[in-house]
């Protein structure tokens, strides 16, 4: 009931639990040697005659190994050097570099991935890592990627042989040999939509409904307060001060900032909250609206939710993801007048060049500066 089921799948889910009692009992096993092996065997069995819900019985097992009742899986260590050179560069991230785990896990895939390559079989004898490796995985790798995915890969290489010359790995540091990717930071325009289009994708959110309320509590906070996906996937319940008017944001680099709650946005986040949020256990502000309740699941969630706005708002704007409406929130204080200075203070920016690249959608402003093209070859 915790976890929000209905009343027809909990009958559905005790039912097939009944059979897996059967089941054991015809084979005079007792409850406490329930394991992976045992369930994979039963649904062997059952898949005969009735399509198996093997979800649930991966639950069950979870189920009774917190209450004790069959003993915890026992993992095998694996204490091989790539295990430990991976598990100390997660360290590294987490502890110096203040990285999510979300990066943290993109950075050690491509790492560990390098590491494979480059060794194989191989003992891993990192001082044997030279230039040309990190070449050649580059150019098997990196071509047909996007420019940000390319970026990302170059990223994490540079980082961990960063991490190897710092403690000591490495006698000199490889970083240097991970180029750049040809792409300049203030070569392109942000996307954006207008405030009236904003307004339409806000509009668009069925408030009738207890998903539309939920959804359009999420859009306010992106577009009203100019959050990041994540920012609004890791919002706490208390996170909130409702005395204060205040908002705790959970940023980049383990950073937190608090930010004022405008009225609307905390009207829509009180709206959502006494109506629509199910009773649950986790502390976080946006869940699942169907069984089993849980916080929303990752940032891709909350891209999904604003493309599906715009698209019912009938707009088709050369990106749909939720970074577009901090965008346009920062374009809409820019026309409205606001310095980068201020731009930069709401969008939580560490370097002001990052704010910079908004003052290329000031087309009028642009335009006084431009000089006029000679006709005719004279000046």
């Amino acid at each position: 009931m915790d976890s929000g089921y209905a009343k027809r799948t909990i009958q559905d889910k005790l039912y097939l639990l009944t059979a897996l009692g059967w089941w054991f009992g015809r084979r005079k096993r007792a409850i406490s040697q329930l394991d992976e092996r045992l369930v994979e065997a039963f649904a062997k069995y059952k898949r005969r005659t009735h399509p198996l819900d093997l979800p649930t019985l991966r639950q069950f097992v979870d189920h009774l190994r917190k209450r004790d009742v069959i003993p915890h899986r026992e993992l095998i260590p694996d204490r091989s050097p790539l295990t430990d050179i991976l598990s100390a560069y997660e360290q590294y991230l987490h502890q110096e570099r203040g990285l999510v785990p979300r990066t943290i896990r993109d950075h050690q895939f491509y790492v560990r991935r390098f590491l494979v390559e480059r060794f194989g079989k191989e003992p891993l004898v990192l001082e044997e890592i030279q230039a040309p490796d990190i070449f050649d995985f580059i150019l098997r790798h990196c071509r047909g990627l996007s420019i940000g995915r390319a970026r990302w890969v170059m990223t994490a290489l540079r980082s961990f042989f960063r991490f190897l010359f710092q403690n000591g790995s490495l006698s000199s540091d490889l970083a240097a040999s991970v180029l750049g990717v040809a792409h300049w930071q203030q070569a392109t325009v942000p996307r954006y939509i207008s405030s009236e289009e904003v307004q339409r994708v806000l509009r668009a959110c069925d408030r009738r409904t207890s998903i539309g309320r939920r959804d359009y509590a999420i859009l306010l906070l992106l577009a009203r307060l100019g959050l990041r996906a994540g920012e609004v996937v890791a919002l706490q319940l208390n996170d909130i001060d409702w005395r204060s008017g205040e908002i705790l944001v959970r940023g980049k680099g383990l950073r937190h900032d608090r930010m004022p709650l405008p009225d609307d946005v905390g009207k829509a986040l009180a709206s959502y909250l006494r109506q629509d949020r199910p009773p649950c256990q986790t502390r976080r502000v946006f869940v699942c609206m169907k069984a089993p309740y849980r916080g929303l699941a990752a940032v891709g969630t909350l891209s999904t939710i604003v493309r599906y706005a715009i698209e019912r708002a009938n707009l088709n704007p050369p990106s749909k993801g939720a970074h577009l409406l901090r965008h346009s929130l920062a374009t809409s204080m820019l026309r409205s007048g606001a310095t980068m200075r201020e731009i930069g203070e709401v969008l939580r920016h560490r370097d002001t060049n990052t704010t910079a690249i908004y003052a290329k959608v000031d087309f009028d402003s642009l335009r006084s500066l431009a000089h006029t093209w000679p006709i005719g070859g004279r000046q």
